[in-house]
């Protein structure tokens, strides 16, 4: 093994190894954190969640956080219901009056939020959860909310 200065090759070989390591695991998290689980219930486009929030078939809900619905407003139709709340299946079944057949949609930012929790509700027993992939920017399931010019309310909460 080749001496360069006080670390030999072999050294400097396996800190760049471990380097790769770390920037690919890096990246893997990433991926994780991005994932976006199938959905075992029925998906709306945004413009199918707007005209059923608007004729009252479904319970849309925005599950963001008070910052984001600040930043960008709530889709017109829907209720805010941040799902970080400790109450919220409580809250949930509060909306829904106790009817836990009522059927509700999950609307985030880009889908990965509502699809991760409408998964935790259907395993609650909620029997019919939505989700809209697109989210309120877009996904690859479509341009969101925002982009396909569907109405906002200011949030002031």
């Amino acid at each position: 093994m080749e001496k360069i200065g006080h670390v030999t090759s072999f050294n400097r070989r396996g800190l760049m190894l471990g380097a790769v390591a770390v920037a690919g695991s890096g990246g893997a998290w990433w991926w994780l954190y991005r994932y976006t689980p199938p959905h075992e219930g029925a998906l709306l486009t945004v413009q199918q969640a707007h005209a059923k929030a608007s004729s009252g078939d479904i319970l849309l809900l925005d599950i963001r956080t008070p910052t984001e619905w600040r930043r960008t407003g709530v889709p017109e139709g829907a209720v805010p219901l941040d799902m970080r709340r400790a109450d919220f299946t409580e809250a949930l079944t509060t909306l829904m009056q106790g009817d836990n057949t009522r059927a509700v949609a999950l609307i985030c930012a880009g889908g990965v939020r509502s699809a991760r929790l409408s998964k935790r509700l259907i395993a609650a027993g909620f029997t019919t959860i939505m989700d809209v992939p697109e989210g309120m920017y877009g996904s690859a399931a479509g341009p969101g909310w925002l982009n396909s010019n569907l109405p906002v309310r200011a949030w002031n909460g």
